[in-house]
């Protein structure tokens, strides 16, 4: 079953630590690129067939994986004759197809350039590359199976950023200081889609300019099609430096969350 990972997008709020030359899913969480941790948690739960939907800086991603055996194993070079034999180390096996889906194309459109690489029937996951989670993937994917839909999202609650303020016109009734617990939910990512949503809601005119999470997504609610998987566990996701700084922190901590 297929994998793909939304990891074209710029991160303007990462300024700081991309300097701009640094495609987001590649900002580093404990000396790896948030990217692998993302694949290394789908990866644990038995997915390891990737599609890569590129485009800001994706040469880079490219590079990444195509020098993945220096950054995991040992390596021994013969200085003479160029030669390089590479030791072991590190236990990814994995495919990963990464398609150059363009600097400026939105969401849908990624989706949509890399039809040809999904299996011609059947669901497929798909989240974006740069949100962690402990979700349940195969309850993910029998709550999809079950329900018969074309489309199901994980709904996560946000994290409390800020205090809440519980009103009662315009008395503050109470003050919550930064509630985990809500009855709110937003997308959260680690999706899975049937191939037939990409041919009806993606593959459309201008899908390039088109985003996902707007017309596609909101045509399959009104459809009918959508679905929401309800995920109360860890989910974290990196849109600025201080998400970075959370993230960095639990990755050093006696159990990383989102493994």
């Amino acid at each position: 079953m297929k994998v793909v990972l939304l990891c074209g997008g710029k991160g303007t709020r990462l300024g700081e630590l991309t300097g701009r030359r640094l495609p987001k899913p590649l900002v580093e969480i404990d000396g790896r690129p948030i990217l692998w941790h993302i694949m290394k948690s789908y990866a644990r739960q038995g997915y390891t067939d990737f599609v890569l939907c590129a485009g800001h800086l994706s040469e880079m991603i490219k590079q990444y994986f195509l020098h993945s055996k220096l950054y995991g194993g040992d390596m021994r070079v013969n200085t003479r004759t160029g030669e390089v034999e590479f030791l072991g180390g590190g236990d990814e096996d994995w495919t990963v197809t990464i398609a150059d889906t363009g600097a400026e194309t939105q969401t849908a459109g990624r989706i949509a350039r890399v039809a040809r690489y999904l299996d011609p029937e059947g669901p497929f996951f798909l989240t974006y590359g740069d949100g962690l989670s402990d979700v349940d993937l195969a309850k993910l994917l029998a709550f999809h199976k079950d329900h018969g839909r074309l489309a199901t999202i994980t709904g996560v609650a946000p994290p409390g950023r800020f205090g809440e303020l519980d009103l009662d016109g315009s008395r503050v009734a109470e003050l919550k200081e930064k509630p985990e617990e809500t009855d709110r939910y937003i997308n959260g990512g680690f999706m899975v889609l049937d191939r037939e949503f990409v041919c009806r809601y993606c593959e459309v005119p201008d899908a390039d300019n088109i985003m996902l999470e707007r017309a596609p997504l909101e045509r399959a609610a009104l459809d009918g099609e959508l679905m929401m998987f309800a995920h109360h566990g860890f989910w974290q996701c990196m849109d600025t430096a201080r998400d970075w700084e959370l993230l960095e922190k639990l990755a050093s901590g006696p159990k990383v969350p989102w493994q």
